[in-house]
């Protein structure tokens, strides 16, 4: 099994009626600013593990678990509101660098999460990681009736048991799940990250450590334009980073490409781009070297 360098610690943090579990490394105090790292959906903050092991330099790093996923408690709600995650990132960001400008780095939903947060609240934010955090296709408002009516459709099936996680026999059993998911994680890895992705319940079956509430679509539809305004508030140089395996055109084909991206890229002032190469969507985990590399160089650039 993988050997961490650098042991991390865990905090709990009372935040917005949620238990927010926060893992932390490096020193409490450090001349260089917070490195915030946040998560991508359906992965837990100690997925960034293997980046943070490969960094050079010493630096104070926290990366929470977003509500309902790893050890931070569920909304008790059948549903996940994308608008929580900015504000839950700044009541944390209150707690753990008051008063201070962050280097933030996140991996697709966190990614994004990130990349709006950084327009909302610019004076927050030094600079800014983005890996693969691509967004969503743009859509129009003739979708709306048909994306409530699915909303509706997938609250009802999540209250029947339909959208509930399947669960495993053993700790293996999940780890060959992620190396099924992810054809490039080394076997190593994926059984440390499975003690960290899942945890036995009392039958002893491992479940997956997210709410299945996650799964239901957002009755709200993605709004191009309110994205791109929040972008152009950003105030932070911004790297963008992508993977050679261009994930997106697997997901979306030509409902949403990577020039499509690039152009929405082009509204944030100050943003230039890197590829990861030999990696796929979980690119810190392929290449965390390359990631590590990519990142310590950015946030220290004059």
């Amino acid at each position: 099994m993988y050997q961490p360098r650098h042991a991390s610690r865990s905090s709990t943090l009372a935040l917005r009626h949620l238990n927010y579990h926060v893992r932390h490394w490096g020193p409490q105090d450090s001349p260089r600013p917070a490195l915030v790292l946040l998560h991508g959906w359906m992965d837990v903050s100690a997925s960034y593990q293997f980046t943070v092991d490969a960094l050079r330099q010493e630096r104070r790093i926290i990366a929470p678990d977003w509500r309902g996923f790893g050890g931070t408690s569920s909304a008790q709600a059948d549903h996940y509101f994308f608008p929580d995650y900015l504000a839950d990132l700044d009541l944390l960001l209150d707690h753990c660098a008051p008063g201070q400008a962050v280097d933030l780095v996140g991996h697709s939903m966190g990614g994004n999460v990130a990349m709006m947060y950084a327009g909302v609240r610019p004076d927050r934010v030094r600079r800014l990681v983005n890996l693969e955090g691509f967004g969503l296709p743009a859509t129009q408002p003739a979708q709306a009736p048909a994306r409530y009516a699915q909303w509706i459709d997938e609250i009802r099936q999540l209250h029947q048991g339909a959208m509930a996680l399947k669960t495993y026999d053993s700790a293996d059993g999940v780890a060959r799940r992620l190396m099924r998911t992810n054809p490039r994680l080394a076997r190593d890895k994926a059984e440390w990250l499975a003690q960290h992705w899942a945890r036995p319940n009392a039958r002893g079956q491992w479940e997956i450590l997210g709410d299945p509430a996650h799964k239901i679509t957002s009755a709200q539809l993605f709004r191009v334009d309110e994205v791109l305004a929040m972008y152009g508030r950003i105030s932070a140089p911004v790297l963008a980073v992508e993977a050679d395996a261009n994930s997106l055109g697997q997901w979306w084909g030509g409902e949403y490409t990577l020039d499509e991206y690039h152009q929405r890229l082009r509204h944030v002032r100050d943003c230039r781009s890197a590829v990861v190469r030999d990696a796929g969507h979980m690119l810190h985990h392929d290449q965390p070297g390359q990631v590590a590399q990519l990142i310590e160089q950015f946030l220290d650039a004059a």
